[in-house]
């Protein structure tokens, strides 16, 4: 079975990584091949970077509170490039009618604090497995 390669990323001028780094490792101990961009990415180097390592699905970490307008840009960027296919999941501190709206919007899933990460191991699995 192919391994699930997850690109991991800080976009927005949120300096906050720890939980993006928890994820990271979590999925890296579940088996994924993991590429964490690090901090302060733009939506254009997001896009960029999914499109170089050929991943299957990308994450972002997002606690500035530009949710909205970030994963907005980043979703249309990979629509641009063609692999607005990868599913695209969000996590941090977001309000539930907010969740609500990435969703339809594209975003497959908003994890936010607390999330068991069995949790987001399992729906990262099962959203590339489809």
């Amino acid at each position: 079975m192919k391994r699930v390669k997850v690109l991991v990323a800080k976009p927005g001028l949120d300096g906050h990584d720890r939980g993006a780094k928890v994820v990271a490792m979590a999925l890296r101990d579940a088996g994924m091949e993991v590429i964490y961009t690090g901090l302060r990415q733009s939506a254009d180097e997001v896009v960029k970077a999914a499109l170089q390592e050929d991943v299957d699905i990308i994450g972002l970490s997002i606690l500035s509170g530009a949710h909205m307008r970030i994963c907005e840009k980043v979703l249309n960027l990979m629509k641009e490039k063609g692999i607005d296919e990868k599913p695209v999941f969000v996590g941090g501190i977001i309000p539930a009618e907010d969740a609500l709206e990435l969703k339809k919007m594209g975003i497959l899933e908003v994890f936010g604090p607390g999330t068991p990460l069995k949790a987001i191991v399992d729906s990262i699995k099962g959203a590339v497995d489809k």
